[in-house]
């Protein structure tokens, strides 16, 4: 009698997922931008540098983001999908605390491109500056 075994189920990091860090663009208050700003993201990218949501629905808890500036305490969380594509950072579950990503859907996680995100109210600019493989 045999027994077929069932695979567990795995949710971690899949050969699509790479390490993006953002780091502050110039803007008014930093003209040279801010390496000690940004955010450090680990999520599935398709192979020309867009977040795939086929590869983030089947492993959202391994999709995870950390906030960091020098003159307050990182922030951990989870990169979200809403409902119609919103792409947007959850820290603390049901606060009113999440980052939303400016157009997420439509960018490409290259080193040298820009993406913007909404934090507290206030658009900011990020540079990619690395995408690179768990």
């Amino acid at each position: 009698m045999s027994t077929t075994a069932r695979e567990p189920k795995h949710d971690g990091p899949t050969a699509s997922f790479r390490h993006v860090r953002l780091e502050l663009a110039r803007e008014k208050g930093h003209p040279e931008g801010d390496r000690h700003q940004g955010y450090d993201l680990v999520v599935p990218l398709d192979a020309s540098g867009h977040l795939d949501p086929v590869e983030w629905k089947a492993h959202q808890a391994a999709c995870r983001v950390r906030r960091f500036h020098e003159h307050e305490a990182d922030q951990i969380g989870r990169l979200r999908r809403k409902p119609g594509g919103t792409w947007y950072f959850d820290y603390v579950e049901g606060r009113d605390d999440d980052e939303i990503g400016f157009r997420f859907g439509a960018e490409r996680f290259v080193p040298g491109e820009y993406v913007s995100i909404s934090h507290r109210g206030v658009m900011h600019t990020y540079q990619i500056k690395r995408v690179q493989e768990l």
